[in-house]
């Protein structure tokens, strides 16, 4: 095999990239920088490109020069873009590598190459040279997407940790691959009628306890479970079954892994040196220097990557609050004041509004999702009107919230209904959607059913009740995987989640409930057409504390259309309970949480319910109802006399 290095190789780099580049601009560089298979003068090889501006000697190490340094050499670009080129003129499709760098001050590392399409499966650490050639077959998917106003459609997320959601019969331990999932999950997300996979973070991450959230290989899928073809089979496969793909993405924070992104060439590159910006004290890891035009540049070419070659559909940017505070998690004395003595991190806010900007440019079918968990202002508000541009945020205070009343023994919800309604304060302040993440049912905090007070029975008919409350609330919703059949323990990333449960009666009865709402939130137009816009909600009846029932209306643009929920709260029977209509004539029960198909204990109304003149609620007309327990019912107008 030939080793010896192209002193003086054919660039991949035009002016225009570099330019581009050294601005914070160029958002394809995973185009450029990296090793990327190509051929010069008729030979196969591959270019290498790796950006290291303080670095004294940088080569190539891999399987094909026996990881010698002294092999393969690379050439500093004779400008001062800081970049390091070499090609090689040889098949290397699938070998490993990584950048042996020398800084100036005596510093000498192999570091793992930023913008590698692949990588070893951990515990290894290295680099892998890979291609992306895919023959895509959603074309009809992408064509409908954009057409889509993702604002008007109902967006019913399932969250799912790629690890954990099954492993093999026969071997617990063993991963599931991405082509083994393809063949389950999408079916599986289909039937239960959910629009979108969220993905907790897929890039390579050394530490598999991490979930996914200490990132590495920010250009690559994690080889634990296949190659890059493979995960874009099983992106391929969900949207050919009509399913979205949602990726979790991590621009906040890196680990301080020695192959990884941190005192690259011997300087601290991608991150901030002063620790009191640069090392985030919760985490134990690196902060990016978003006022560095290359590390913009690298994160927002990232973040299209994703969009732009996995046909992802859409980012939801983790902890975003972390990186709009300079202050986040510290105490006086270990952050840094910005340049007006305020705690806001401006350049954070500058790189946020321009990774909007980008991805709604570059790819606008796609949508970006904040978790943001402070009341910072405006994030979902456009760049050009003063806001962050993202499309939607995470309400974790209607998450807070509502699961600190839901804990509590119906007894003593009486004197906490203001948690349910307090919500619809700011509900419309931004694009929210209502999260039940897998935050929530990890570290001893109890799975979801677990959570719920009182015996086996109510527990059950607390979390259907839970799911008709979120679904009947505006904004999108999100459900973490095993929530859908109420899995007892909390989330174990260790472990498949207990399928064995989900065959239980009431587990069964829970699944089909989750099928029923997605159905109705599908296909009922006060649902979803005014999700985030006040025209689709309003209150009929939150008065009734002591018996803590409270009743709400969704609509869209037809009157007819609207829908009613009254919903109990407590495991007490509500006979001959009036409420107000909004309109006179017929109904009819289009659901009922404590319905027998769902395990519940099928206390329901007559098919057709008659209004009465009789004023109630502020309205002229009220209906005579039974309320089940520890439950939700939703009624829509039939037709008048």
């Amino acid at each position: 095999m030939n080793t010896a290095p192209h002193t003086d190789p054919k660039s991949r780099f035009t002016a225009f990239d570099l330019s581009l580049f050294k601005e914070g601009k160029h958002y394809q560089l995973y185009g450029k920088l990296g090793a990327h298979l190509a051929s010069e003068t008729d030979a196969q090889g591959v270019h290498f490109a790796v950006w290291a501006p303080n670095a004294e000697q940088v080569s190539v190490v891999g399987d094909f020069n026996h990881w010698d340094r002294t092999a393969n050499p690379m050439g500093r670009r004779p400008d001062d873009s800081g970049i390091w080129e070499l090609f090689i003129p040889d098949r290397l499709e699938g070998e490993c590598y990584k950048y042996y760098i020398k800084g100036y001050n005596g510093y000498e590392v192999e570091k793992g190459d930023p913008y590698a399409y692949a990588w070893e499966e951990p515990p290894r650490t290295a680099s892998r040279i890979a291609h992306l050639n895919y023959a895509w077959q959603d074309e009809s998917w992408l064509e409908k997407q954009t057409r889509t106003d993702i604002f008007t459609v109902p967006l019913k997320i399932y969250e799912t940790h790629i690890g954990s959601w099954k492993r093999h019969n026969d071997d617990p331990t063993s991963f599931l691959s991405y082509r083994q999932l393809a063949s389950e999950l999408p079916t599986y997300c289909k039937e239960l009628g959910f629009s979108h996979v969220e993905f907790m973070p897929v890039m390579e991450h050394p530490f598999y306890g991490s979930w996914g959230y200490q990132v590495v290989g920010y250009f690559a899928p994690s080889s634990r479970y296949g190659s890059p073809q493979d995960f874009m089979y099983l992106v391929d496969t969900l949207h050919q079954h009509d399913i979205g793909v949602i990726l979790d993405w991590v621009p906040s924070h890196f680990p301080t892994d020695e192959h990884g992104l941190g005192y690259f060439d011997g300087t601290h590159l991608y991150e901030h040196a002063d620790p009191k910006k640069g090392f985030h004290p919760d985490w134990k890891s690196s902060i990016f220097n978003y006022d560095r035009n290359e590390v913009r540049s690298f994160l927002i070419s990232n973040a299209l990557f994703w969009l732009e070659k996995y046909h992802i559909d859409g980012l939801r940017v983790d902890a975003v609050a972390s990186m709009l505070y300079l202050d986040y998690s510290r105490v006086e004395g270990q952050w840094i004041p910005n340049k007006y003595g305020g705690r806001e991190n401006l350049e954070a806010i500058q790189f946020l509004q321009e990774l909007n900007e980008a991805v709604h440019l570059y790819c606008p079918r796609a949508f970006t999702i904040a978790e943001e968990s402070t009341a910072w202002p405006r994030v979902t508000a456009p760049v050009q009107l003063g806001g962050l541009g993202f499309d939607f945020k995470w309400m974790m205070g209607w998450m807070h919230d509502t699961l600190s009343y839901f804990q509590k023994d119906p007894l003593y919800r009486r004197y906490h209904q203001g948690q349910l309604t307090f919500s619809m304060v700011y509900a419309y302040s931004e694009k929210f959607i209502l999260p039940l993440s897998h935050d929530e049912v990890v570290y001893g905090k109890a799975s979801l059913l677990k959570k719920m007070p009182g015996d086996a029975w109510q527990q059950f008919a607390n979390l259907r009740l839970l799911y008709a409350f979120m679904y009947g609330h505006p904004g999108g919703k999100m459900i973490f995987m095993g929530g859908e059949f109420g899995q007892s323990h909390e989330w174990k990333h260790d472990d498949g989640l207990s399928w064995d449960e989900s065959l239980g009666a009431p587990n069964r009865g829970l699944v089909a409930f989750i099928q029923d709402l997605n159905k109705l939130y599908q296909t009922e137009p006060a649902m979803h057409v005014h999700n985030y816009d006040p025209a689709g909600f309003e209150w009929n009846a939150i008065d009734d504390a002591v018996n803590s029932v409270i009743s709400w209306i969704r609509k869209s643009d037809e009157q007819d259309d609207s829908l009613l929920f009254v919903a109990n709260f407590t495991p007490v029977v509500r006979k001959n309970y009036r409420i107000g209509a909004p309109k006179k004539g017929f109904y009819s029960e289009v659901l009922n949480s404590d319905n027998l198909k769902y395990h519940g204990s099928d206390v329901l109304n007559d098919a057709i319910i008659e209004t009465a003149p009789i004023p109630y609620h502020g309205r002229t007309h009220s209906l005579s109802l039974i309320l089940p327990p520890l439950a939700v019912i939703v009624l829509k107008y039939q037709y008048d006399e």
